[in-house]
Parts: structure tokens; sequence; C-alpha cells
């Protein structure tokens, strides 16, 4: 029996990497060790965090100054440790609040200075992308979520032409694109979408921003420490970063961000075609910024959403309702779900709109 999930995170991973998944934990590479049982300071270890490190760098065409670290903590520990980083004394750091995640990341840098938000779009329930914004004068950087994952709005042109250091939270559309992703001064991302489990969290940061700042920062805070420490500065999530390897080999073999990139366009518009061509569906989301990872909806007549869920439910299709905050439905379509399952569930959707005409 198929299952089709769409959950927004933990998210859905290709079958290939649970079945390699599967073997490590018993046997990883015949070593006769589970990869759980594997310590964080073995060369077998070392090997999977340098493979992985470097396929990052090569899928995303990073640079020297751009170093790939593995952390704990998830994104939410971002929203803290970026500012406790960045954010000089006498200085601004600059924010745009596009939804729920952006406003948690904003809350926390306000606790380590100055803080101020040039633009947002919480006036219109975030359904559009802020595009015209003035950054003040000593800001230490611009920080913005390049996807948001509750509202169902993306960036589709970033705000690269400011001037100053780029902070972005792509925890949710990391990989799913082609980006100059050097133009970025820190990228951060949980892995539980499209990098891998969650557990652990990407960060990819310009060396050059933090020869500025030398306020102390706790060591397991402080980006400086976990570069020395080669990501290994105390003990690591090793099945986690064993996991998000796996799934780099299997994007890496897909044809990488570039093909990956035709199949996520594919796949947002079909279904996007396919709710806009419903009268018993809507969108409140400006075409223009429109996620492709993850789609929001309502039906037009609320009380019919459980009969919704139920007819998903029934053809097993899961993890299609609302975020608590927003309700009605949201379907995520990380890289490693495939183009069929959005094909059956665009069927299903059909037939719930033909089943409510009769």
């Amino acid at each position: 029996m198929s299952i089709y999930n769409f959950n927004a995170g933990p998210a859905a991973l290709p079958k290939t990497v649970y079945e390699q998944a599967s073997k490590a934990i018993l046997n990883y590479e015949g070593t006769g060790l589970s990869i759980l049982e594997i310590g964080h300071r073995t060369n077998l270890f070392q090997e999977i965090i340098d493979e992985a490190k470097g396929l990052l760098k090569e899928l995303m065409g990073l640079d020297n100054a751009h170093e790939v670290l593995f952390l704990h903590g998830g994104g939410s520990t971002q929203f803290f440790q970026v500012p406790m980083n960045l954010l000089n004394d006498k200085a601004t750091a600059a924010y745009i609040d596009t939804g729920i995640w952006s406003s948690k990341a904003i809350k926390e840098a306000t606790l380590y200075g100055n803080v101020e938000v040039v633009a947002s779009s919480k006036d219109k329930q975030y359904s559009y992308i802020p595009k015209q914004f003035n950054i003040p004068q000593e800001t230490s950087f611009l920080h913005f979520t390049t996807n948001n994952t509750v509202e169902g709005t993306q960036w589709h042109t970033m705000p690269t032409d400011k001037g100053v250091p780029l902070v972005v939270d792509m925890s949710s559309d990391i990989l799913s694109r082609q980006l100059d992703f050097n133009q970025f001064d820190l990228i951060y991302a949980a892995a539980q979408k499209n990098i891998g489990v969650a557990g652990v969290t990407m960060a990819v940061v310009n060396k050059n921003i933090l020869e500025e700042i030398s306020k102390p920062i706790p060591t397991l805070l402080d980006y400086k420490q976990h570069i020395a420490a080669g990501s290994i500065l105390n003990t690591s999530p090793v099945f986690a970063i064993y996991t998000c390897l796996l799934n780099l080999r299997w994007l890496k073999a897909q044809g990488g961000i570039a093909s990956i990139e035709k199949i996520n366009h594919q796949k947002a518009a079909l279904l996007y075609n396919t709710l806009d061509a419903l009268p018993l569906f809507k969108t409140i989301v400006n075409k223009e910024d429109r996620s492709k990872m993850n789609i929001c909806f309502f039906i037009e007549n609320p009380t019919i959403e459980k009969q919704f869920v139920d007819l998903c439910t029934k053809e097993n299709i899961i993890g299609i309702e609302g975020h608590r905050t927003v309700g009605g439905f949201r379907v995520s379509l990380y890289n490693a779900v495939p183009l069929s399952a959005v094909q059956v569930l665009v069927e299903v959707i059909k037939k719930f709109a033909n089943m409510q005409m009769c």
C-alpha cells in the first residue's frame, strides 16, 4: 500500500534513503557496528561528515569563503545564535517579517541588540512578499525567510541590492531551486524538510562576516568555534548527519538542484492549476509570491473540510491539514515528494469537487 506523505516536516525522504539508513542501523558498511553506536571522534564518522560537507558545497556551488556546519538545536536556535554572532552593540539588525517563523526570529533577536523591522506583510495576513523597503544606516545584516511554510509565500527575487550582509532562513526551500548561494553571508536550514531528518541543522557561514565581532559568545553558540572544530565541537548527531549524507547522494544522483527544480516546478504548477480551476477551493496568497514548496489553500465552505480530509485519508493521503494557527490545508512538495504523488492528490481533489456538485 502506498502512502502519500505531504507533511510539512519532518517530511518524506526517498525510499532509497530509508533502505540504506535501515541497513546501517544493523550493520554500517560491513563494520559489524550500528551507525547508532559509531563514535563522533572516529575515522568512520569523519568520513561521513566530510563527504556530507563536500556534497553540500558541490551542490550549492559554494566558494572557499563559505563554511558548511552541522549544528544542534533546530532552526529555532539560529533565531538567537545569529544575532549573538553578528549583531554589533552599536549597530542595527534589519529584519523582514513575512510570517510566523520570521516573527519568532525577530523576537529572539531583540534580546541581543537593536532590531528594526524594515518591511512586513502582516497587514494582509502574510499573503504577500514586501518588495519596497529601506535599510537603516549602520546595519549589521538583513534577515529574511526565503520560504514561509505556514503562510505559503516565497521570495522569488531576493533583495540582494541593499549593500549589507544577507542572513536567510532557508529551512523549507534549501536545495529546491537554483540560486547563487554565495550571495548570502549566512544560510541556515533545519534538516527535516529537504536535507535529511530532524536532529541536525545545516548552516553555511561566510567566514569574513565573523571577523568584526569580538564580544564573548558561549562556546557552543560561537560559529568560529564550530568552524575551528569542523562541526564536531561536542557530540554530533551521527545518525542524523549520516541520513543527510544519504539524501545528498540521492539528490546528486537525480542530477542535482537544476534537475530537482524542474520537477518541483511541475509539481507546484499541477497543483496550483488544479486549485485555480475549481471554485470550491481558494488561495489567498498573491500569485506572484506563491510558494512552490508549501501550497496553502482553503475550501469556500469550511463545514465540509472534514469530508475532504476523510476522503484523502481513505486514499492514503496524509499531512495536508493547514498549520494550527491558520487552518485550511497545506500541501508540502519537498524534493523527495514524487510527481506521481501530486498526480494522485490532484485526482482526489477533482473527485471531491465533483462530489460536491452532485
